[in-house]
C-alpha cells in the first residue's frame, strides 16, 4: 500500500470518526499505521480507565478481543466494535468458565486474581482483576494472604517472587509471544549493545526477567525511559510494536531482541479494518448482562484499590 493511499485511508477514518462520534482506543502492540490513527495508546491498565472515561457514542477498540469486551463491560450505554473479531488472546483461551468453577472448589479459601487476559465470563468469576502495571499492588492490597493468579503462570511468578507474603496458587496458562522469547538472543543483543538498559514484560519466563534491568509492563516502559534521560539505547524485550509508539515520543535507540517478537493476533488489525469497521459498525461486542455486571464487579474492584 502506497503512503498517498495510506493517507486517503487515514483522512476516511478521520471523518468517519466524527461522524459516528467514536473514539479510538489501541493498544501499544498495534501497527504504526493504527497507532497513528488513535485517540489513545496505552497498555491493557490504560485502556481499562480510558474505556471507562470514554465520551464517545461508538468505542472501536484495536486490540485483541477481551479488551474489546472489557470496554463493552464498562460501558453498557454505548456500542463497542473490534475491527477484526478474529484478533484472539491465546492467553485468554488458558482458562474459562469450567475450569475457574472447578478451580473454586479446589480452592475455596483463596481469593481469585484474574489477569485481564481473559474472558469476561472469567472476570466474572474472579474477585478481582488485574494487569501488567499493578498485578503486585493488587495482590498486595487484597485482605485475603491466599490467592489463586490465573492465567499466566510467568506473571504469576513474578507476582510471586515480590510478594513473599502470600501463598500464590499459579495457573498453568502463558501468552505465547513472550513464552518463546530467546534467553540468546536477548544476551547476544546486550552484547552488540553493551550500555544498554533492558526492559523486560513480566509475561515472560524468569530466565528472561532475570537478563532484565528493569521488568515493566507496556505503559511503565514509557515511564521508565522518561525518568532515564542519561539512557539512550533501550532493548525491549516484548511485542515489538510498543518500539514504534517509543520511538515516536523519545529521541532514544529502541532495539528488538534478534530473534523479534510478534503476537499475529495484535497484527490482524490495519487501517483498511479499521475503516471498513467505521464505515459498517459491524462486529459489535456483546456480553449477557449477568456476566458484564460481574466481570464489571472486578475490573472497578482493580480500579478502585489502586486510588
Amino acid at each position: 500500500m502506497s503512503l498517498q493511499i495510506d493517507r486517503k485511508i487515514l483522512e476516511e477514518i478521520r471523518e468517519l470518526k466524527k461522524e459516528k462520534n467514536a473514539v479510538i482506543l489501541a493498544h501499544n502492540y498495534q501497527l504504526p499505521e493504527i497507532q497513528d490513527t488513535a485517540d489513545y495508546i496505552g497498555d491493557s491498565l490504560g485502556l481499562a480507565k480510558m474505556a471507562r472515561q470514554a465520551t464517545g457514542d461508538t468505542i472501536v477498540m484495536c486490540g485483541v478481543y477481551f479488551m474489546a469486551e472489557t470496554a463493552a463491560v464498562l460501558n453498557p450505554g454505548r456500542t463497542v466494535i473490534i475491527p477484526d473479531k478474529e484478533a484472539l488472546c491465546p492467553l485468554a483461551s488458558f482458562a474459562n468458565k469450567k475450569m475457574v468453577l472447578e478451580w473454586r472448589k479446589r480452592y475455596p479459601e483463596h481469593a481469585f486474581v484474574a489477569y485481564v487476559n481473559t474472558t469476561a465470563e472469567v472476570k466474572a468469576l474472579a474477585d478481582v482483576c488485574c494487569t501488567s502495571a499493578n498485578a503486585l499492588e493488587i495482590v498486595r492490597r487484597l485482605p485475603q494472604s491466599k490467592i489463586v493468579f490465573l492465567p499466566d503462570k510467568n506473571l504469576g511468578s513474578y507476582v510471586k517472587e515480590i510478594v513473599k507474603e502470600k501463598e500464590i496458587v499459579l495457573w498453568p496458562g502463558f501468552c505465547v509471544v513472550h513464552e518463546k522469547a530467546d534467553p540468546e538472543a536477548v544476551s547476544k543483543t546486550k552484547g552488540i549493545y553493551p550500555k544498554a538498559a533492558v526492559l523486560v514484560h513480566p509475561e515472560c519466563p524468569a530466565e528472561i526477567r532475570n537478563l532484565g534491568d528493569a521488568v515493566l509492563s507496556t505503559g511503565q516502559m514509557f515511564e521508565f525511559v522518561e525518568k532515564h534521560p542519561e539512557i539512550d539505547d533501550y532493548i525491549i524485550v516484548t511485542e515489538w510494536g510498543i518500539n514504534y509508539g517509543l520511538s515516536r515520543r523519545f529521541k532514544k535507540n529502541f532495539i528488538e531482541p534478534l530473534k523479534r517478537m510478534e503476537c499475529r493476533n495484535m497484527k490482524r488489525i490495519n487501517s483498511r479494518k479499521l475503516l471498513e469497521s467505521l464505515r459498517s459498525m459491524d462486529f459489535k461486542i456483546q456480553v449477557d448482562s449477568v456476566v458484564a455486571g460481574n466481570s464489571a464487579r472486578a475490573i472497578e474492584k482493580m480500579l478502585d484499590l489502586m486510588q
